[in-house]
């Protein structure tokens, strides 16, 4: 009996084995994703769409993962869910019903092929009379060094840049009881709208700004003059002041009848005549 109870006893072990080596090479097996995702912009009572990436990592460089389930989770609780196309992307919709920002995450669902991951973001839900200011996120860096980004264009490493003195405070007095604020980042050619779009966010977290949309766009003549219209056409018509660092920036509000705001000053004759120049950001309100 005893020499039988030890036999029954090794092959259960070495079925116990065998079972968790099959599930650490299945676990093996699996694909390492990066979730990625774009702040999004809405009212109350109006659908709102977030957009997702899914990327593979890979050993040169990352790719679009489709075919994958992807949720949309707030305050822990699932409100959507959708499946990854050719390109990495789904869309996930959501209608919120009152006035805030909402700090959203979207995960990985039920997958045989790829590690549960997830990424976060903002659902910002403004009212559509609530003023808004757009401020580019170079005016709120310590300036480049020679041989350094186009003016507009934020550096990389974004991680080892420091912010300009005062402008976090200075943004936190105008968000509390007036202003939207969206954050608007010119990206260079060839980069990830989406990677840029986290990479700020954190940024922007790490230093305290205060919250807002942050907003990618793509370096070009005028990409950041078709957004304007864009929003204007979404009804979002308070949109009338910009902050920012590069010419192109403020002439792009003074082309459309806007208030452009340069800050910190630039040299002489770099900003448009008709902006307005602050010397730091301390005396960006005096200018609003």
């Amino acid at each position: 009996m005893r020499c039988r109870f030890q036999i029954a006893r090794t092959v259960l072990l070495l079925l116990l084995l065998l079972h968790v080596g099959a599930a650490a090479v299945h676990s093996a097996d699996k694909i390492t994703a990066t979730v990625l995702i774009k702040d999004s912009l809405t009212a109350p009572h109006q659908e709102a769409a977030i957009e997702v990436k899914l990327l593979a990592k890979r050993l040169l460089h990352d790719s679009p993962l489709g075919g994958e389930p992807v949720e949309l989770v707030v305050n822990g609780a699932i409100r959507a869910t959708g499946m990854t196309g050719g390109d990495g992307r789904a869309v996930l919709s959501l209608v919120p019903t009152a006035k805030s920002i909402v700090p959203v995450q979207v995960r990985i669902g039920n997958s045989p092929r790829v590690t549960g991951a997830e990424g976060q973001a903002n659902l910002v839900v403004w009212e559509r009379r609530t003023p808004i200011l757009m401020v580019e996120v170079s005016s709120l860096m310590e300036g480049p060094p020679s041989g350094g980004p186009l003016p507009g264009l934020i550096p990389v490493p974004l991680q080892d840049v420091k912010p300009l003195s005062d402008a976090a405070d200075e943004l936190a007095k105008l968000s509390q009881f007036y202003y939207g604020i969206i954050y608007v980042t010119t990206v260079p050619p060839g980069a990830d709208g989406f990677a840029a779009s986290a990479e700020t966010r954190g940024w922007l977290g790490t230093h305290k700004f205060p919250h807002g949309l942050v907003m990618t766009i793509p370096a070009g003549e005028d990409a950041l003059g078709a957004k304007i219209d864009e929003l204007h056409a979404a009804g979002w018509k308070t949109i009338k002041i910009g902050i920012g660092r590069s010419k192109a920036f403020a002439e792009t509000f003074l082309r459309r009848r806007l208030d452009a705001v340069v800050v910190p000053e630039p040299a002489m004759g770099e900003a448009p005549r008709k902006a307005k120049v602050a010397k730091d950001w301390k005396e960006v309100r005096k200018k609003l």
